[in-house]
């Protein structure tokens, strides 16, 4: 629905994952008989969960782990990992330190430079322990230390940044990645993100992408939102995105899955992504609360270090369970941060969808009272939806 800015400008209505909910139909599955199952890059994973690229999210445990668990997790190649031979006492001061310090401990610790050896150490641990070596860089670090990524034997590389287009002009006398080379000669898998548009969506997939990130500025630690003013909501960014994947599969016959990053929180925040044409989410602090991540009950965003401009800030998420509590449960928590695959399942089974592919044709409407509406009690005592 076009709207009238202003005499001179026109603009479209975007709608936000809380503005939303999803519509039974007509039939309800049972969730034991739902299936939640997906894949990118050739790899199959029965949770369709992507743990974020952040240091205070994903090591080499945590990537190991959630292999185990049927998810997967992205190992952030220019964070302490791949700075520091023992990150541990990075993370300890970066979990004590004041909060009018944390910016400036971060550009300090972030000085260090990224180590090639350590990328290929971190990869060869992740794979030497069973686990699914996904990594992640920007395009810079993409076009320094995609070869290495490569010969290192990482199963899947996300290059991402704040916004990814096929068309970058840079200075003068300066290479910019090649992303279509990058997808067709690295022989590793390459997801590109994010991005929020159908057009640009498209020519990702065109490019040779074998999945797409999509979301600029939801992320619970991000502020880019705020310091740049730009953004798409989540619920018409993944919309937008999901029909620029099905017109390139019906196309070209090739399906490139799309993985909503940012702003999910919960199991219905997930369920909704998935209901807008996600094929996958990517979420940082639901996993930065789990015991095994490395974030100390912290999480903070991956442009916080910038030496020129920070882009993120760090939060509090406390520590609720075990990585296998908050994916598969059984839950202890009433809040839908725990059990996030039983989340799933049961909203699928509920809405009557089988598999992703029919929970992305279920009937959504527009609901800003969706999670306010008879609430009043949890809201005034703090619990449940209220907390």
């Amino acid at each position: 629905m076009n709207i009238q800015l202003g005499r001179s400008r026109t603009v479209r209505r975007a709608y936000g994952i809380d503005e939303i909910a999803l519509v039974p139909g007509g039939r309800t599955v049972d969730p034991e008989v739902t299936d939640s199952r997906w894949s990118i890059g050739g790899i199959e994973r029965e949770i369709p969960i992507i743990a974020s690229a952040m240091d205070g999210v994903v090591d080499v445990s945590v990537a190991v782990e959630l292999t185990r668990l049927g998810a997967l997790g992205v190992l952030n190649l220019e964070g302490v990992q791949c700075r520091y031979d023992d990150p541990d006492p990075i993370l300890d001061r970066i979990a004590a330190v004041g909060t009018d310090a944390f910016v400036p401990l971060m550009q300090e610790l972030y000085s260090q430079p990224v180590r090639e050896d350590l990328i290929r150490r971190r990869i060869a641990e992740i794979r030497d322990r069973g686990g699914i070596a996904a990594v992640s860089a920007t395009p810079a670090a993409a076009l320094r230390f995609g070869k290495a990524v490569a010969e290192a034997g990482a199963s899947l590389f996300f290059v991402q940044a704040t916004v990814v287009s096929t068309e970058h002009i840079g200075p003068v006398g300066r290479v910019s990645l090649d992303l279509a080379d990058l997808c067709a000669n690295l022989g590793v898998p390459v997801v590109i993100g994010n991005c929020v548009t159908y057009e640009v969506a498209l020519q990702l997939m065109q490019a040779g992408a074998a999945g797409i990130m999509v979301g600029i500025g939801p992320g619970a630690a991000c502020t880019s939102r705020g310091v740049l003013g730009v953004g798409i909501p989540q619920a018409t960014a993944v919309a937008d995105c999901a029909a620029a994947r099905d017109d390139h599969a019906a196309a070209t016959g090739r399906y490139v899955p799309i993985v909503a990053d940012g702003g999910i929180v919960t199991g219905g925040d997930i369920c909704k992504c998935l209901a807008c044409g996600a094929d996958a989410v990517m979420i940082g602090s639901p996993i930065a609360r789990a015991e095994q991540a490395p974030g100390r009950g912290f999480h903070w965003g991956m442009a916080t270090p910038s030496p020129v401009l920070p882009r993120g800030t760090r939060i509090k998420v406390g520590t609720t369970g075990s990585l296998e509590k908050i994916l598969r449960g059984p839950a202890s928590l009433d809040d839908g941060t725990q059990n996030l695959l039983g989340c799933i399942r049961t909203s699928m089974g509920t809405l009557g969808a089988r598999t992703l592919r029919e929970m992305q044709q279920v009937d959504v409407v527009v609901a800003p009272s969706l999670l306010t509406e008879g609430k009043v009690y949890q809201k005034a005592q703090r619990l449940g939806m209220g907390k």
